[in-house]
């Protein structure tokens, strides 16, 4: 059996969740987000617990059951306290600002880029003298969370011999030295 298909995850309070036709709707305090899973993956609540079941010992079933397994937890976790993301912007001349969903970049290029973010992102920047500018994002939906990071991330990744780029906070970037110390 899978391990963390055979898992049950504990209902927090507040959270409710439904079954109809292999979609899986979770409401929270954070929001509503549903999922269509596999008919072959069962889910069971009982006792303020969420159960997954599968039909066979398959290879691709017990892949599914892991998978449905950890797809609804983080939906639960979600909608009850949410995700975040801090990115950071890393060069001279970065900046980042925006006007309610709409994120505008300053990032070495010769014009601003602009991004329209979806509505169940949450967005924050802030900007303090002699610190990186920060974009703080916030949604209940995990995956969309980790697309929209990707996106500006794309837009100017971290390089290794400077460091600049748009990396998440706290990360830590592999360098290298230059030239210079290979001439050595």
């Amino acid at each position: 059996m899978s391990r963390i298909g055979k898992l049950p995850i504990s209902l927090p309070k507040g959270v409710e969740i439904s079954q109809k036709d292999n979609v899986i709707t979770v409401k929270g305090p954070k929001g509503t987000l549903t999922q269509k899973i596999d008919d072959r993956i069962t889910c069971t609540v009982e006792d303020g617990e969420v159960k997954f079941t599968r039909a066979n010992d398959d290879r691709e079933q017990r892949a599914l059951h892991g998978l449905y397994r950890s797809l609804i937890n983080n939906m639960i976790h979600g909608v009850s306290e949410g995700f975040k993301q801090t990115l950071e912007l890393v060069g001279v001349g970065f900046r980042a600002s925006n006007k309610g969903q709409l994120l505008e970049l300053s990032l070495g290029y010769t014009h601003p880029i602009f991004l329209m973010l979806p509505n169940d992102v949450k967005v924050e920047t802030k900007s303090e003298r002699n610190k990186n500018p920060l974009i703080m994002l916030e949604s209940a939906d995990k995956q969309l969370l980790g697309q929209v990071c990707a996106k500006i991330r794309s837009f100017r990744k971290p390089e290794p011999y400077k460091g600049k780029g748009i990396k998440f906070e706290g990360e830590q970037i592999r360098r290298k030295s230059g030239k210079t110390a290979a001439a050595k």
